[in-house]
């Protein structure tokens, strides 16, 4: 039996990607992968420490909301991250433990869309996207439409150009600051507007900030403080954090939700039924993460020396520009896909089509594009990007079109 909305979800960008090489000659070059977001920093070491002290807690199992230790390790740091003062959050109402982001960021629209109506709830989200946001709304039966976010609105979308019949049949808006792949980062007064619209409009607010730990020169400011300058509560907001990008710690697979209790309540219910619970040895160690920014620190600053890496490499191609938060590169190429192919076949680089994180395909904002991940060791990087220059600079004598 097939299952309609599925089969509306084209393949996920890395299967995609997979499929772009596999007619391709395999690279005598040794292979350098930057195409996925995996940080590959040494995790610290207090998470293995951290599991092996709680190993005899391996037989039993953790409740759906966490522990009352996991929440509140992510309670205070986001009270102290982001400025909030004491009482703000309860972690017992206003946070939720995931196993990972990705879980709850698909998870919610299956909350916010009715299981029948005349027309089908909308849920915006930014253009280039993470798959994840277009997934769920499809599979919840929303309307996902995407809100391009280019060079010209400053690589987030623009939330004044929004017509009212469009924000009245709205049910949910995700925005993800610093943005995935583009690493612009959302000011206050941005997160704001976009706090307004949804209490104006009775959509429900989600900002993914899993990257907001990963900044160059300033700190991102989160939608929690826009929300409490706002008027002291989280009403129709949720935002979502993790360890992956923060703690290089993806195969740990913790996040969490934190923000509107009611929703937050809902989301427990349907918890329980859908989704795994991270282990409590797991939920241990993340707590104990979440209270250490010594790590987080280090982890920043070798990004902040990869970026500086780039700089050297790519001023002045491809229109580089240094990203205010995360750790990719957004490179025009003029065509990504045929970007990414050469750069395989001549130099055993890969990378990511800009076009595979947009829906528009070759008609999207991401078609000219290519996203490399600095997520290697320095030396790889550079080495990394030394091929890159070569190959893409010597692209137009072959009358490829990359610019």
């Amino acid at each position: 039996m097939r299952n309609d909305r599925l089969d509306r979800l084209s393949e996920f960008p890395f299967r995609r990607l997979a499929a772009l090489l596999a007619g391709e000659p395999a690279p005598s070059a040794p292979i350098l992968d930057l195409s996925i977001g995996e940080p590959r920093h040494a995790p610290p070491a207090v998470l293995a420490e951290t599991v092996a002290a709680h190993a005899g807690s391996w037989n039993r199992y953790p409740p759906v909301n966490g522990t009352a230790e996991f929440r509140a390790a992510a309670a205070a740091w986001l009270g102290r991250r982001f400025r909030l003062p004491a009482g703000a959050l309860d972690p017992d109402r206003h946070l939720l433990p995931l196993a990972g982001t990705k879980e709850g960021l698909y998870l919610l629209p299956s909350l916010l869309v009715p299981a029948s109506s005349a027309r089908a709830p909308v849920v915006l989200m930014p253009d280039p996207v993470y798959a994840v946001y277009y997934g769920a709304a499809v599979m919840a039966g929303a309307e996902p439409v995407l809100l391009p976010a280019t060079r010209a609105n400053g690589f987030l979308p623009d939330l004044e150009a929004l017509p009212r019949d469009l924000l009245e049949r709205t049910a949910l808006l995700y925005l993800c600051s610093p943005a995935n792949p583009q690493g612009a980062v959302a000011d206050l007064a941005y997160l704001t507007r976009a706090v307004r619209l949804a209490h104006a409009h009775g959509f429900v607010l989600a900002v993914d900030e899993c990257y907001s730990e990963l900044w160059d020169q300033a700190e991102p400011p989160g939608a929690l403080q826009a929300a409490w300058q706002e008027d002291r509560g989280f009403a129709k907001l949720v935002v979502f954090h993790s360890l992956s990008k923060r703690s290089s710690a993806p195969g740990l697979r913790s996040g969490f939700v934190a923000g509107d209790p009611e929703l937050l309540a809902r989301l427990v219910r349907l918890r329980a039924y859908a989704s795994p619970v991270q282990p409590l040895p797991l939920m241990a160690a993340a707590a104990a993460l979440w209270r250490d920014e010594a790590h987080v620190e280090a982890n920043r600053a070798l990004y902040r020396a990869k970026f500086d890496l780039a700089e050297r490499r790519l001023g002045g191609r491809f229109g580089f520009y240094r990203p205010a938060g995360g750790f990719f590169l957004w490179l025009d190429v003029g065509d990504g896909e045929a970007a990414c192919r050469r750069l395989w076949r001549a130099a055993g680089v890969k990378v990511l089509p800009g076009a595979y994180l947009s829906t528009g395909g070759t008609a999207g904002p991401g078609h000219a594009y290519v996203r490399v991940a600095l997520v290697d060791a320095p030396e790889t990087v550079d080495r990394a990007l030394e091929r890159l220059v070569e190959v893409l600079d010597a692209a137009p004598r072959d009358g490829m079109k990359v610019r």
